[in-house]
């Protein structure tokens, strides 16, 4: 019995042993799995963190290769130290020496593409101002080469370049460090504008175009000037892909223009300010300055217009009684209108009104300008443009009228000569004499109460009509001598004819670019004169451009005969 009991003791703690250690196993794998969990994790983040720094690696040298490349210049290693002359041109292009020619010759540059260059300012200090030069960073922007015509130790930079190195200040150094380097096609380009109203211009991404024809690189930090008629606009390039520095040249690049950050209230330059139809907006202007205002017609409201039962009316609401203003009003591209080139005007003394109706032949959608000129005095006015509803006479109202007074017994007033009935033509003979007079000018015939007589006087020179306080005005805006740039002499209404459609130096939209140019005189090419294309539109027009039927490259003044002939369409 005893034995037994011991046995079972035995064998309950061999199990019990067995148990533990079992347990002990189980928890010692567990360890290692977590161990072996724990392991892999790192060996995984590890492996991440390598990839992350090799692909930073990569992207690092990279750059730093492309860096190399462009400074470098692709195996071409030009560097010139030169004296910087400004000379009148457009672009970016610069004139090197005939030296330079030779050196970038024998490198083979010419093989590798257009030639691009960076030119940075060398600073030359006194002592004294050497910590001052330590905080400004050496500008630097990039330039094509126009010719190698400058003298020997010298670089001619155009206006562009110079305003880029130099702005606004006159340098105490005009040494340059000029580099050849190579640059990638630009992709995208942000620009902002320093001054308002650029994107107020008809097609102003066109007029962008045309003068990124004559830049042949890009730099982010730059402004680039553009030229619209007389009006000049710097946009400041705030970012450039793929570089910070590209090449403008045969590639299509995408513009994003964002508005300027200037206060509006602040600048002294022109701009349009936008005007809601049945909308006052009030403005003060200065004697000899002008104030400018925009509103659009669209299509609902000009078959309002056009079919007569609308019209639009233009009011000035002057109030300060000493000043004056004149109104003027342009339809687009003209921005601006002035006392020589407008499309309508008003020159009454204090408040005015200007219908525009269907009538005036020149009317139709699009967008407009005001321009308020201060004539005399600071004024301040209101100024509204309405959508008055036309007023039409009833279906035989006017004819019944009509008839009345025909069939009336009237005889003519002798002093007035007017048609009065019989019966009472004695006592308005008598009443009229006495108190009304006839203008004897020969062009008026007008009746006047005789105290109104005395201030009733007309122009010697045109023979209208006016009051005594109107003719002072009248004489000047319409009779005083103008004088036209291109040298001619005229008064208004000539001069605004000629400058609309005879003066050579008169701006006038391309047909083929989009931009307001001089229209200058014909075009020298015979065939183009038959085509009425002026002396830009003919140079212009000779660039090709592929079709879109096709591929072919046409000249863009050929492209529509060649539709016609070639793929016989209208």
């Amino acid at each position: 019995m005893e034995f037994e009991l011991r046995r079972a003791k035995e064998k309950l703690e061999k199990e019990q042993r067995e148990r533990k250690e079992k347990a002990k196993l189980k928890l010692e794998r567990e360890r290692k799995a977590k161990q072996e969990a724990l392991r892999q994790r790192e060996a995984f983040e590890a492996a991440q963190r390598a990839r992350r720094l090799e692909a930073a690696e990569a992207e690092a040298k990279a750059n730093e290769q492309m860096e190399e490349e462009r400074l470098a210049g692709r195996g071409v290693m030009f560097y010139r130290i030169l004296e910087a002359v400004l000379y009148q041109g457009d672009g970016d292009k610069i004139k090197l020496p005939t030296s330079c020619f030779t050196e970038l010759s024998e490198q083979g540059a010419f093989e590798k593409g257009p030639l691009h260059f960076s030119v940075s300012v060398i600073l030359q200090e006194s002592p004294s101002e050497m910590q001052k030069s330590e905080t400004q960073s050496h500008r630097t922007t990039h330039a094509g080469v126009l010719e190698f015509t400058a003298g020997e130790g010298s670089v001619g930079l155009p206006p562009h370049v110079w305003s880029n190195l130099f702005p606004a200040e006159i340098p105490t150094s005009k040494l340059v460090e000029v580099r050849y380097v190579w640059l990638p096609k630009g992709t995208f380009a942000k620009l902002q504008p320093n001054e308002f109203g650029f994107s107020d211009i008809p097609n102003h991404k066109a007029v962008l175009e045309t003068s990124l024809r004559q830049h042949a690189t890009l730099s982010e930090g730059d402004i680039l000037r553009v030229n619209h008629g007389s009006l000049t606009y710097n946009l400041r390039v705030l970012e450039l892909r793929p570089s910070s520095s590209v090449s403008v040249l045969e590639t299509d690049i995408e513009v994003d223009i964002i508005g300027s950050d200037l206060d509006a209230e602040k600048t002294t330059q022109n701009m349009l300010r936008p005007l809601i139809f049945g909308k006052s907006e009030s403005g003060v202007v200065d004697e000899g300055s002008y104030m400018y205002y925009k509103f659009s017609l669209d299509e609902n409201v000009w078959n309002r217009i056009s079919s007569g039962d609308a019209e639009i009316e233009i009011k000035i609401d002057q109030q300060t009684q000493d000043g004056d203003t004149d109104l003027y009003v342009s339809k687009h591209p003209l921005l601006f209108p002035t006392r020589h080139q407008h499309g309508w005007s008003s020159h009454d003394i204090g408040s005015k009104v200007l219908v525009l109706s269907s009538k005036d032949q020149s009317l139709g959608p699009g967008t407009y300008s005001i321009g308020i000129y201060g004539y005399k005095g600071k004024t301040s006015y209101y100024v509204s443009a309405i959508i008055q509803e036309t007023s039409k006479p009833k279906l035989g109202q006017q004819s019944t009228i009509l008839s009345s007074v025909a069939e009336a017994d009237t005889i003519e007033c002798r002093n007035c000569k007017h048609y009065i009935p019989s019966r009472t033509i004695a006592l308005h003979e008598a009443y009229c004499s006495r108190h009304n007079i006839i203008c004897k000018h020969p062009s008026c015939g007008v009746v006047l109460r005789i105290e109104e007589a005395k201030n009733h006087v007309h122009c010697e020179k045109c023979g209208n009509a006016f009051q005594t306080g109107e003719i002072d005005k009248h004489m000047k805006v319409f009779h005083e001598p103008l004088h036209c740039p291109c040298g001619i002499v005229l008064e208004k209404e000539q001069m605004v004819q000629h400058q609309s459609h005879d003066c050579p130096l008169r701006l006038v939209t391309c047909r083929f670019c989009g931009d307001m140019v001089q229209a200058g005189t014909s075009a020298a090419d015979v065939r183009d004169r038959l085509r009425g294309l002026s002396e830009h539109e003919s140079v212009c027009g000779s660039r090709t451009a592929p079709c879109d039927s096709c591929g072919r490259s046409v000249m863009l003044k050929d492209m529509d005969i060649h539709q016609v002939a070639v793929h016989q369409k209208n």
